[in-house]
């Protein structure tokens, strides 16, 4: 006798494959679908489907809009501020934490990871590739610092909030061959902040990222639009040349 799945299970199962939708950009900002075509998109029942609706639309990633279905969260100006202003929120409490409870070991793996995309970056071979492996471990890095708080409440904020910030960047921007050494170096900054234990200069620097990067979305980031090419790093890159 064959059990029925647990629909608890279901919805989880249904939830994330919307996430990882989201996350492979095989969902854009603003875009129409209706139930059947979610039930093929996230490979769910519609039962399943039609119970995820609800907290998608509480998280604000979807809406029910009368006589077109549902739509992917659409990108607007008051999006863009409210996701960066709790984004910059969350991330410098967790960051004052992290400064104090993460190893050196574990500071030096990150440090070399970044390093290691920035050597291959400036080689001048960015590839597709190479941004998906950088923008795996610039997450990674935020997640880190987020998850090190202990905090499932502040996690699960966090990543409600992450999921906008992916839908504003497939909107907006992405993590492209321009952007990708200014915010590797930002990065970098924050982690010989981090090794230092300076509590200070890792919010400033955490703060100048996430700044940054609100800035990129907009359009802004004048260092991205005028002189990609000749962007200067600090010494702590020296010894990639």
């Amino acid at each position: 006798m064959s059990l029925s799945p647990n629909p608890q299970s279901l919805r989880a199962r249904a939830y994330e494959n919307f996430r990882q939708q989201i996350l492979q950009a095989n969902v854009q900002p603003g875009q129409f679908v209706s139930q059947r075509e979610l039930m093929q998109l996230l490979d769910m029942p519609l039962g399943a489907v039609r119970e995820l609706i609800p907290r998608l639309e509480a998280e604000g990633l979807l809406r029910t809009v009368p006589q077109r279905g549902l739509q992917i969260a659409h990108v607007d100006l008051k999006l863009i501020h409210n996701a960066f202003q709790l984004r910059a929120m969350l991330e410098r409490e967790a960051a004052l934490h992290f400064v104090e409870s993460v190893s050196d070991a574990d500071l030096n793996n990150i440090e070399q990871a970044h390093l290691h995309i920035v050597h291959t970056a400036r080689q001048g071979r960015i590839t597709d590739e190479l941004l998906t492996e950088a923008t795996s471990v610039d997450w990674g890095l935020h997640d880190l610092m987020i998850d090190t708080l202990g905090n499932e409440l502040i996690s699960q904020t966090y990543r409600i909030n992450s999921l906008r910030v992916r839908l504003i960047h497939l909107e907006r921007s992405t993590l492209s061959a321009e952007v990708l050494l200014p915010a590797m170096q930002e990065h970098l900054n924050l982690i010989a902040a981090l090794k230092a234990r300076d509590a200070q200069a890792v919010a400033q620097h955490v703060a100048f990222h996430i700044h940054s990067a609100h800035q990129r979305v907009l359009g802004q980031d004048r260092r991205v639009l005028n002189t990609p090419a000749t962007f200067e790093f600090s010494s702590s890159l020296t010894e990639l040349t």
